[in-house]
């Protein structure tokens, strides 16, 4: 039995990745450091999906000592890569969490990778590599020299450093530069989260750029189908680094989006139209065509039936209470505290003042 190593297994694509590896017959093993960067009880949520199936473990992978005597210990077929800081705005607040899980974490998997050789390592990159990229469909011959964000910066960083190790040291690995994700058990400071959260409380949803925005959104199961599709294509290949785009390759216009989110969920969305956020980008279009010819496939879920779903599960969760439903996210926690903080402040001044008149 092939054993094989996911990281960040207790995130959004980690776990479904896991889910579909032991179901195809690996051994599976999945690491995570379970940060705060949102609400910890939904990733224990995911993790109680792999009970039985996964072995996991509580690993920071900037731990290049655990890493390493895990990697002795196990002698690992494969490694799927998974586990990074992400977000684009969280990277304006918090650059060093970047480097430190994006740069220093990758570089700890790759000496892994080169002292405990494995068969193939494939690893998260992500659209946001083509920045300021003009021409679409995006391919991967295309320059990526303009980056939007730290975020983006730390992904094209991982690429070259992949390419480099493959280079000096023969580590076999595949990049996966994923293009909007969305679907059941997604991240709460993601867009089809926010939206249908705000919805279903008959809050104002934030459209950004005034809704002048087309994204490739991809539905989580063909993520993770393409992720084990390209894991098992380069294990018996001579070591090389590659790169493929993994998208739907049909960009959707956000108030399309919205549209069909509102169906779902049954309910029309306030909208609160906003300029574009520093860091991001109008379009997001995947060339898929290398994927499809060199690994034979092509994500296939339409909007509707992804949207669907993701609203199906949305819904059942509001009334399991596992977790924070409403989607608070790290940042929004800040947000809130920061408000509690200042009106706490103010109406302690206030009556300090009117006790002394």
């Amino acid at each position: 039995m092939k054993k094989c190593l996911v990281t960040g297994v207790a995130g959004f694509i980690g776990c479904e990745v896991a889910l579909l590896l032991s179901k195809a017959g690996y051994s599976v093993v999945g690491i995570d450091n379970l940060n705060h960067y949102y609400d910890v009880s939904l990733k224990h949520a995911r993790l109680r999906r792999l009970e039985n199936l996964v072995e996991f473990r509580e690993i920071d992978i900037s731990n290049k000592e655990l890493l390493i005597s895990l990697f002795k210990e196990e002698q690992f077929d494969a490694v799927v890569h998974l586990a990074a800081q992400a977000g684009v705005r969280y990277s304006l607040e918090n650059p060093q969490a970047y480097v430190d899980s994006n740069i220093t974490g990758f570089l700890s998997i790759l000496e892994c990778c080169r002292a405990y050789p494995v068969k193939h390592l494939v690893y998260a990159s992500s659209s946001s590599v083509y920045g300021r990229n003009t021409k679409t469909p995006f391919a991967t011959e295309d320059p990526v020299c303009k980056p939007s964000s730290l975020y983006a910066a730390t992904k094209r960083s991982n690429e070259l450093m992949a390419e480099t190790y493959n280079h000096l040291f023969k580590v076999n690995s595949t990049g996966l530069r994923f293009f909007t994700v969305y679907g059941p058990w997604g991240r709460p400071d993601m867009a089809p989260w926010l939206f249908a959260s705000s919805i279903l409380e008959g809050r104002p949803i934030k459209v950004f750029n005034n809704g002048n925005m087309l994204r490739d959104f991809t539905y989580i199961a063909d993520i993770a189908e393409g992720v084990v599709r390209v894991l098992e294509s380069g294990m018996e290949r001579s070591p090389e680094h590659k790169l493929y785009n993994i998208g739907h390759g049909s960009p959707v216009n956000l108030m399309d989006f919205i549209a069909v989110l509102e169906k779902s969920l049954g309910m029309e969305a306030k909208k609160e139209f906003l300029p574009m956020q520093p860091g991001d980008v109008e379009v997001t279009y995947a060339d898929t065509s290398a994927l499809e010819k060199e690994v034979g496939y092509l994500a296939n879920t339409d909007l509707e039936t992804g949207v669907g779903a993701f609203a199906k599960w949305f819904n059942a969760q509001l009334n399991l209470e596992q977790f924070d439903v409403r989607g608070r996210s790290l940042i929004e926690f800040k947000e809130l505290f920061a408000c509690t903080f200042i009106f706490l402040f103010v109406f302690s001044t206030e009556k300090s003042i009117f006790g002394v008149l």
